[in-house]
């Protein structure tokens, strides 16, 4: 009996929810207000992927980042097919091409049946010219995320010499 009334007090998580509470975790929106974080929602492209479909292939122009709200993605390096990283819910990836068009350096393909939010380049300049303020925000927070991405790959191929030399 006490199954009738679990969730009638709770108000139901929306699918809008659920792409603010992703959100959130992303540093690149780190310290943006929820009035900010609906302003990114409302240029977020969400797009599925079957199992196996390719996301984008290495050497296409980048057009923008992608966010996983559902399933996993391979990032692969072409040809020799080298899973480079296993992303997950949460996780995002591509977010170097929300500041060119550079060559994509691998490939994704969806591990899974996926889903996921883009956040294209275009997008993304016209919410920076419509609020510069928010738009600097952004665009610090990315700075910082590819920052740290860079060090970190930095670290790890200054390990590899390591590993390589002895």
């Amino acid at each position: 009996m006490s199954n009738i009334w679990t969730n009638i007090f709770k108000p139901r998580q929306t699918e809008e929810d659920t792409i603010l509470a992703v959100l959130m975790r992303i540093p690149i929106f780190e310290g943006l207000d929820s009035k900010e974080l609906r302003q990114i929602e409302n240029i977020l492209h969400q797009r599925e992927y079957a199992k196996q479909e390719t996301i984008f292939f290495q050497g296409e122009p980048g057009l923008g980042m992608y966010i996983i709200i559902q399933g996993d993605v391979d990032i692969i390096s072409e040809p020799e097919k080298h899973q480079l990283a296993e992303l997950h819910e949460g996780d995002f990836f591509g977010e170097l091409s929300l500041l060119d068009e550079s060559p994509r350096t691998a490939s994704a393909v969806a591990k899974d049946p996926s889903r996921l939010l883009c956040l294209f380049q275009s997008d993304l300049n016209d919410l920076i010219t419509r609020n510069p303020g928010l738009g600097v925000k952004i665009l610090v927070q990315l700075a910082r995320t590819i920052g740290a991405r860079l060090r970190k790959t930095n670290d790890h191929v200054t390990e590899l010499k390591k590993v390589y030399q002895a």
